[in-house]
């Protein structure tokens, strides 16, 4: 018995760590910052759950466990990168002289 071959879903865009419902202008830096939180704690979790599938036997396939594993680890290197980026800033701003 083979398995199907399905085909890998895109990786979403810097689009998809805003909460859901948000126009690019609206929403506070607070709502933004929690929702790209829920979104990298979503990966993880859906790594970590396949993983698990993976080695107890219930029929995980290892590629899908690697790609879940992948995107989780991407997620988190871009939200890592945008966390820098966000400190770099206000370090910028608190060093300015009024």
């Amino acid at each position: 018995m083979t398995a199907r071959i399905v085909p890998v879903s895109a990786i979403p865009s810097i689009d998809s760590v805003r909460p859901a419902g948000e126009s690019r202008a609206g929403g506070s830096f607070a709502d933004v910052f929690a929702g790209a939180v829920r979104n990298v704690e979503a990966y993880g979790r859906n790594a970590s759950a396949s993983v698990e599938r993976f080695l107890s036997g219930e029929g995980e396939e290892l590629h899908s466990t690697v790609l879940a594993t992948q995107r989780a680890e991407m997620a988190f290197e871009l939200f890592l990168q945008m966390r820098n980026k966000v400190v770099s800033a206000y370090q910028e701003i608190m060093r300015m002289q009024m």
